[in-house]
C-alpha cells in the first residue's frame, strides 16, 4: 500500500537550466512523459510534462518563416520557464489511496516523491497506480477469478466465506466487502485461484451465498 513501493525510484531529472530542446529529446529518448526537475543539490524545483513542452511550441498554422524563428527561440527556453513550480508532492511512505485521491479532485498525471530531507527520490505516475491495484487486487494472476457474493449483512459473513474456501481448500487471495449505493448493491468479491470455478460456486451456494448475475441492462 505504500507508495515506495511501486514508484519508479531514481528518476530521470533536469536541471532548471536545460533548454526546452534537450528537455524534449530526454523525454522521447526515455519515453516518458513527465521530467522533474532538481537543483544541484537533487531538490525539487518543478515538474514538466509533455504536454507543457508541446504546448510551447508554435501553432503549425504559423507562416513557414515565423514559424522557424518562434520554434528556435522556443528550444533554446530553459525548462524554468515552463515548468509547474508549485507541485503537489508524495513521500515515499504515503499510500496508494493518498495518491488516488490526489490525481482525481487534481486531475494530474504525475506526482514527485520526495523524502523528509527534500530530495527526490522518485515519481508515482497513473500507470503506477493502475499497476499497483492491479498488484494489490490479484488482477491477472494465474488461475485468478473474481467472484461476486450479494451481501445481506450477515457480520459473519467473511469469517464464513474464508472457512468454507479452506475447507474446500480453494486458494483464496483477497477478501473484500463494499458498501452498496444508489445504483449498486452491497457486495464481496472474493478472488481465487482455481481452474473449478463450478465447483466453488456450487460450495458457496451450499453454505447459503448467493452468487450475483446482473441483470440484462435496459436504457
Amino acid at each position: 500500500m505504500f507508495i515506495r513501493y511501486h514508484m519508479t525510484p531514481s528518476p530521470i531529472t533536469v536541471t532548471p537550466e536545460t533548454t526546452v530542446a534537450e528537455a524534449m529529446d530526454v523525454a522521447q529518448q526515455k519515453n516518458i512523459r513527465h521530467l522533474l526537475v532538481v537543483d544541484d543539490r537533487g531538490e525539487l524545483q518543478g515538474i514538466l510534462s509533455d504536454r507543457d513542452l508541446r504546448s510551447a511550441r508554435p501553432s503549425s498554422v504559423a507562416r513557414s518563416r515565423e514559424r522557424h524563428r518562434v520554434e528556435e527561440q522556443v528550444n533554446n527556453t530553459p525548462v524554468s520557464v515552463l515548468m509547474t513550480r508549485d507541485c503537489l508532492t508524495l513521500n515515499p511512505n504515503a499510500t496508494l489511496d493518498d495518491a488516488l485521491l490526489l490525481f482525481q479532485y487534481r486531475k494530474i498525471g504525475a506526482l514527485p516523491v520526495v523524502s523528509d530531507e527534500d530530495k527526490v527520490v522518485g515519481i508515482f505516475t497513473t500507470a503506477d497506480l493502475m499497476n499497483a491495484y492491479r498488484s494489490l487486487f490479484g488482477l491477472g494472476e494465474k488461475g485468478s477469478v473474481l467472484i461476486s457474493i450479494e451481501d445481506v449483512d450477515d457480520p459473519q459473513a467473511m469469517s464464513r466465506l474464508a472457512r468454507v474456501m479452506e475447507e474446500k481448500q480453494v486458494s483464496f487471495t483477497r477478501l473484500v466487502r463494499t458498501d452498496g449505493g444508489d445504483k449498486r448493491r452491497a457486495m464481496i468479491y472474493l478472488r481465487i485461484n482455481t481452474y473449478n470455478i463450478r465447483a466453488v460456486h456450487k460450495a458457496l451456494e451450499a453454505a447459503g451465498f448467493t452468487i450475483h448475475v446482473p441483470e440484462e441492462f435496459k436504457e
